[in-house]
């Protein structure tokens, strides 16, 4: 995936990226497409594209999906949904096209009448993924990593064993954040991850606990329109061992809560909060 900014002068909203559309059996001979896109770009409008450049029928309903690895879920993206962020949080190693054990990928599908997905015939499938199994035993494609699960609740196997590798191997990808159905667990990796700007928060907002990858923003996001739905306080509870940064956690809990209720305006708020955190704590350890 690349950014095309012509000499540095184009805002970064305005930035334009190749998104790599696989259309698989509808557009034989075809096996990705190279469609350009800015973050405000939509779902639909990506798809226009892919119509007008592999001239496909326009009577034909098609949708965009995002899988993670060959054969995984797909997760069907709605018409008003941005694939480029979207993309922007696949792990770096994905990003730079470097191969990876994950096949993170958007891919073009055809919409039946009756709103189920149309996958083709299950014969040709069939023969894609034996001639792939072959590519990966001859050493043309790199052997399959084991399948990390953004919550742990989806493990087949759940023991202490398949936890702790599950979470070594996100945390080797730097994806720190690991849902346990609506409790988010945190790895401190002790130094500094750029995944707290302002586009996270933006990405972040109003978004259902679990759709995106796992975040303290996504919590904080939740906490915060649950209490203007419900009208009622709301408690999150962060709790760990001394060094696992419980403080940083709450001061990015704070960022988030603080940028929601703003929208935007310069306040002191935040500081005020952020400025009485450790007599808290203090007042707490005695």
């Amino acid at each position: 995936m690349s950014v095309n900014d012509v000499g540095g002068r184009r805002r970064f909203e305005d930035s334009e990226y190749t998104l790599h559309i696989y259309p698989g059996s509808i557009a034989e001979g075809t096996i990705y497409c190279p469609i350009t896109a800015r973050k405000t770009s939509t779902a639909a409008e990506v798809i226009d594209s892919l119509i007008h450049k592999l001239q496909l029928e326009k009577t034909k309903c098609y949708v965009l999906a995002e899988v993670k690895e060959f054969g995984g879920e797909e997760w069907i993206l709605n018409p008003t949904d941005c694939p480029v962020q979207r993309m922007m949080l696949w792990p770096r190693m994905a990003l730079e096209n470097r191969i990876s054990g994950e096949d993170y990928r958007f891919l073009l599908r055809e919409k039946n009448l009756d709103g189920s997905i149309h996958y083709g015939s299950l014969q040709s499938w069939l023969r894609v993924t034996e001639e792939r199994r072959r590519m990966v035993e001859r050493g043309f494609l790199p052997q399959p990593q084991q399948k990390d699960y953004d919550d742990l609740c989806g493990l087949p196997d759940l023991n202490e064993k398949t936890l702790l590798e599950n979470l070594r191997n996100r945390f080797k990808q730097e994806k720190i954040y690991t849902y346990v159905g609506s409790i988010l667990i945190v790895i401190n990796p002790f130094k500094f991850l750029p995944i707290y700007n302002p586009k996270y928060v933006k990405m972040y907002d109003n978004h259902q606990l679990g759709k995106l990858e796992p975040h303290i923003y996504a919590v904080a996001d939740v906490a915060y329109h649950a209490m203007l739905q419900r009208k009622k306080n709301q408690c999150i509870v962060i709790s760990g061992e001394s060094g696992s940064g419980k403080t940083q956690s709450t001061n990015f809990l704070i960022h988030h809560l603080t940028a929601l209720s703003q929208k935007g305006f310069a306040s002191g708020v935040e500081q005020i909060i952020l400025g009485a955190g450790p007599v808290l704590e203090v007042r707490w350890k005695r």
